[in-house]
């Protein structure tokens, strides 16, 4: 990515966007049908997305999510780079929008996230802080300021904070290797759940990774129950599993092996007693022909088997799309098609109409067993 507003893989280009028209608008399509919130809370469930800054001036967007969701939360502007700009600065004023915007719609926020412990996405001042002649005692500081005046400012109105995100290398299974790790060792994770109990008391507290069901991710499902079991062995307060759930729909899916490493992974994280959350659903088209009326039933049946595993387990509590349409997927600058099509990763495509990925998450809540 060029901009230079670069800490988010997830949409962060947006913020450089104009806000498309805000008259009120209606989109058509699925304003007849049953809300997918409504479908998950017929089993115990809700249903969200992710909204970002640009989408609280596109009314057709929100007229979307008013619409089919009971959760939101905030694409990027609750994450530290935004809120936490500068040493001691705090800039809530736009992760406070989005806040104000679900209460006033009856929607549930979320909190997303305290500490991305990725070296890649920490702030160029927090990766170049000097936590003095003490590290371990600066850090301890650094985070407990940092989080207490997060949860503090949003109390009982966030219900539930990704207290770490992506600590677990991908390749290596290992934690990653970060300005935080490296003055206080891999008890910073513990640290920083510890920190938000105490914060946030009400809140559910989730580790948030992107861990799936393919095979090239066996060591990062493992290093992910490794860090499961310490937390539960040394009674670290976390309540939750986020499942990203950023999956590629592919032809040449060994759907038998797939789904069979992923039960056991789900098998052992409900056995320890968490829940789980599925917290950034998209479906990556890249593999998929251009044409989009086969892209689209290949997406949503791809999704439709990934769902139907997962939420036949009782844990999970929340289902969240990364957006609710096309054009404002993460995906099209992150991840771009190599034929240099748009690509079509969510519910809705980019003109606002519901497409069949939407049926397909409908079908897998009808399908879910009560919670």
């Amino acid at each position: 990515m060029t901009s230079t507003l670069m800490w988010s893989r997830r949409g962060w280009l947006g913020l450089a966007l104009g806000a498309a028209a805000s008259g009120c608008v209606t989109a058509p399509g699925a304003s007849g049908a049953a809300s997918l919130d409504s479908l998950a809370k017929a089993k115990g469930m809700r249903f969200g997305a992710a909204v970002g800054r640009i989408d609280l001036d596109n009314a057709h967007y929100l007229e979307i999510v008013r619409r089919e969701c009971g959760v939101v939360v905030a694409e990027n502007d609750h994450k530290w780079p935004i809120i936490h700009p500068a040493p001691g600065v705090y800039n809530f004023a736009p992760g406070d929008r989005l806040v104000d915007w679900a209460e006033r719609h009856n929607i549930r926020p979320r909190g997303h996230n305290l500490l991305w412990n990725h070296p890649r996405w920490i702030a160029p001042w927090v990766a170049n802080y000097d936590f003095g002649a003490d590290p371990r005692a600066g850090a301890e500081a650094l985070l407990r300021e940092h989080i207490t005046t997060i949860c503090t400012h949003y109390g009982a109105r966030i219900h539930s904070w990704d207290v770490i995100n992506e600590s677990i290398d991908e390749h290596t299974g290992e934690m990653r290797d970060t300005v935080f790790t490296r003055a206080m060792g891999p008890q910073v994770l513990d640290f920083c759940f510890h920190t938000a109990r105490d914060a946030a008391p009400q809140a559910m507290l989730v580790y948030n990774d992107y861990m799936n069901w393919t095979a090239d991710s066996a060591n990062h499902r493992d290093g992910v129950l490794k860090l499961l079991h310490g937390f539960k062995d040394r009674g670290v307060p976390v309540d939750a599993l986020g499942l990203q759930s950023h999956i590629t729909a592919d032809p040449n899916t060994d759907y038998a092996a797939e789904e069979a490493a992923w039960r056991a992974f789900l098998d052992e994280v409900a056995g320890m007693g968490y829940q789980l959350l599925v917290t950034e659903f998209d479906v990556n088209d890249n593999n998929l022909p251009s044409d989009p009326a086969t892209r689209d039933r290949a997406v949503a049946d791809y999704a439709k088997r990934y769902l139907d595993l997962t939420l036949s387990y009782t844990q999970v509590k929340e289902v969240l799309t990364w957006g609710i349409e096309d054009g404002r997927s993460w995906l099209n600058n992150f991840r771009p098609r190599p034929d240099g099509l748009a690509k079509r990763p969510l519910p809705y495509d980019a003109a606002y109409q519901p497409k069949p990925l939407r049926e397909a998450i409908a079908d897998a809540f009808r399908a879910a067993p009560a919670r």
